[in-house]
């Protein structure tokens, strides 16, 4: 198959034309590893290749598609998952993850895995252990993070669709460099097991980025429901969210806010992206209200969120070293920063923030009381470029003497924390909100920048609303669509 045929179809499409016998899973596989030999010496996007069967028997709705997974717990038995980190490069599975047997039980063809920051940890894609991730876009740009690899060799067409995963906006932020869809589902409706019940609280989950509406609805179909050694027993709606594209999502109430406590002033691109998205929502009937304020308190969100988060790091730290008997210098100087300060934070300090949760879940529940949606920017400025969040030469000095002489917890007390609550989140203020409270959120490719970029809107909705932003979502695709804007790589 040529490169022009396979790029014109997503998934759906692909797996339709092997049902039709118009192509076989092998020309599919063959279109898909040709195209990353092409383009993935650029960008960086498949870290490690997963051995596959050709001749294997394969049935469901994906049946003979190609496909790739995260290189963070999205575990292929008997293949090394790193989680982006040094430690574990080695460190090999012994079992599926649920989400990926679920993949691999849609007749999915998994041959590789992408890029990801070490433990997930940041916005963007830039490992020591395996390099940066780019954007096909412009390559001297980030894809995002931490689903950066992932976004990466959907956004080039090695694949329509790839296996992410969100803690803290890493499908979505993704999705909003690399122009994609990314949605998040709410908490507990996708399984993170069975090494795990749930991750960060359940603010953690999986999911896929993806080319078109579609194929994001019906991912979710393939993943949602519970697990025998999960938490929850996910309400799950009778009806497909496939069967929901193309359905009248309604009049809906949308409200909009743009600043946030973090990024008071975005940049322009950011307010042009959602400019155009409340165009296209007011022609289409809904009503779209600006907010004179956020509905909950971002600027103390984004502390406990990163407080929660430098915890969870020193956690996997700790394992890695557990499981591989690495010591310090198998992590980045990142990595021991974060958890330096997660492990200088007292347990009731870590309980207050995680309690912390419930609050900000009540005020965008009495937010939701009057308003059907919440409309955001996905990023506060257009992608970064590589390497633009290192740290000053003059911080990495003066962290690495206190991370070897075990003085670490003094970092609290230097500009490292500010700077890295700026950089970080800075320019991604937006997508913890959905993580912290459990609800589910979209970001749609509704914007390119003009210097190409693109930079994706954000609609976050309240508990069960993954079927509303579905709706939604395909009828802004009908009216402003995206599927054929190829990135130039």
């Amino acid at each position: 198959m040529e490169l022009e045929e396979y790029r014109r179809h997503d998934a759906t499409g692909l797996a339709r034309l092997i049902a039709e016998r118009q192509v076989s899973a092998g020309d599919l596989l063959a279109a898909a590893r040709e195209r990353a030999e092409a383009v993935n010496p650029r960008i960086n996007a498949i870290v490690r290749d997963v051995p596959v069967e050709p001749d294997a028997e394969r049935d469901g709705p994906f049946a003979g598609v190609p496909f790739l997974v995260k290189d963070l717990e999205q575990d292929v038995a008997g293949v090394a998952g790193s989680s982006g980190s040094r430690a574990l490069v080695s460190h090999v599975a012994t079992e599926h993850s649920t989400v990926v047997q679920r993949w691999i039980d849609a007749g999915l063809v998994l041959f590789g895995k992408t890029n990801t920051p070490e433990f997930g940890a940041k916005g963007i894609t830039e490992s020591e252990a395996f390099g940066p991730a780019r954007n096909p876009w412009n390559t001297d740009h980030t894809p995002g993070g931490s689903s950066g690899g992932s976004a990466a060799a959907v956004a080039a067409g090695i694949v329509p669709c790839a296996g992410a995963s969100d803690g803290g906006g890493s499908i979505r932020i993704p999705a909003g460099c690399c122009g994609l869809v990314g949605l998040k589902a709410g908490r507990g409706l996708v399984p993170v097991g069975p090494a795990a019940g749930e991750r960060m609280h359940g603010a953690a989950t999986h999911g896929v980025v993806s080319r078109t509406v579609r194929d994001t609805a019906a991912m979710l179909d393939v993943l949602r429901g519970g697990e025998p050694s999960g938490p929850y027993v996910p309400a799950v709606p009778e009806a497909s969210f496939a069967s929901l594209v193309g359905q009248d999502p309604g009049t809906l109430r949308i409200g909009v806010r743009v600043p946030s406590a973090i990024t008071p002033d975005p940049h322009p691109e950011a307010r042009a992206a959602v400019d155009g998205a409340i165009r296209t929502l007011t022609a289409l009937g809904h009503e779209v209200t600006e907010l004179a304020q956020a509905p909950f308190d971002d600027h103390a969100l984004a502390k406990e969120f990163l407080l929660t988060w430098f915890v969870s790091v020193a956690a996997s730290v700790d394992e890695a070293k557990r499981l591989t008997g690495a010591g310090d210098d198998g992590f980045e100087r990142d990595t021991r920063i974060m958890a330096a300060l997660g492990r200088a934070t007292s347990g009731v300090d870590y309980v207050n923030a995680v309690n912390a949760r419930h609050g900000h879940a009540r005020r965008l529940t009495t937010y939701f009381e009057s308003y059907d949606l919440l409309l955001t920017p996905t990023l506060a400025t257009p992608p970064p470029r590589i390497g633009e969040f290192d740290l000053p030469v003059a911080l990495q000095r003066a962290s690495d003497v206190l991370l070897r002489t075990r003085t670490a917890r003094l970092l609290r007390h230097t500009p490292i924390v500010d700077d890295m609550v700026e950089k970080n989140l800075g320019w991604v203020p937006y997508t913890q909100l959905a993580n912290i409270t459990g609800r589910p959120a979209i970001s749609l490719p509704l914007h390119w920048t003009a210097a190409g970029l693109p930079l994706g809107v954000q609609l976050v909705a309240p508990l069960g609303g993954e079927g509303l932003l579905i709706r939604l979502a395909a009828q802004l695709e009908e009216a402003a669509p995206w599927f054929d804007r190829v990135a130039p790589l």
